[in-house]
């Protein structure tokens, strides 16, 4: 690694010591890595200015623990200009992926939808489209993302007209229509599984897949609350 160019986004920093960083960054070559960025907390140097979210980077490290060196870093274009709810976004992006890739691991998938919801966001697109398409991408990496397509207790085809139960374990398993809307037994419309196999993004697709994402993470983000998501709560008057 240490002769290494890695292309790179900063995922998170905090101060290490009195004059360094640790920066957590999502490369495509090696996946999360964290390095320590040594001197540059209080110098106006190029580096520390480099080392914000949202901004493509090339970087070298070194050192053979897991904890890794920041030897070279430069830009490789102009920082992503994010505000408002895009910006929140953004940074609900960034600490699902540090919270949900193992470090090393390194995925073209994650690495590309990555980039591209930022730049969803950037241009203004359908923000509920867009984490929806990054977390599936994660969920896939992580082998998690479920069959829309395929009722996995009769292994027959999925359909409209039906309402499928999530088991979290297995899949989507059709409800008996006298259970359909039964309390407790949450069912899942059929239409809007199918169009979810085929990337569509309905109304009702979006509402599903919203449900579905938050139950599917749980397990991976865990117990501890994620901290970019207190920014969509109203503020108390």
């Amino acid at each position: 690694m240490n002769n290494e160019w890695l292309n790179a986004y900063v995922l998170h920093r905090r101060p290490y010591r009195e004059t360094s960083y640790i920066v957590d960054f999502f490369t495509l070559e090696e996946g999360r890595v964290s390095a320590v960025a040594k001197g540059v907390k209080n110098s106006k140097s190029d580096k520390k200015s480099l080392l914000q979210p949202f901004q493509h980077l090339r970087l070298q490290l070194s050192g053979k623990s897991e904890l890794k060196n920041l030897r070279h870093v430069e830009s490789v274009s102009p920082s992503i200009n994010l505000v408002g709810t895009a910006l929140f976004c953004a940074m609900y992006v960034n600490e699902l992926t540090n919270r949900v890739m193992p470090a090393g691991l390194a995925s073209d998938g994650v690495h590309n939808a990555y980039e591209n919801a930022l730049l969803s966001l950037r241009d203004e697109c359908d923000i509920e489209v867009t984490l929806r398409q990054f977390e599936f991408a994660l969920l896939d990496e992580m082998g998690l993302l479920p069959d829309f397509t395929t009722d996995v207790e009769y292994e027959m085809p999925i359909e409209e007209s039906g309402s499928y139960h999530f088991q979290i374990d297995a899949g989507f398993v059709r409800l008996p229509d006298d259970m359909a809307g039964t309390r407790g037994m949450r069912g899942f419309p059929g239409q809007a599984l199918l169009s979810l196999s085929q990337g569509e993004f309905t109304p009702l697709s979006k509402k599903v897949a919203k449900v579905l994402c938050r139950d599917l993470l749980k397990p991976l983000i865990g117990d501890r609350p994620l901290k970019s998501r207190e920014l969509f709560m109203p503020k108390p008057r």
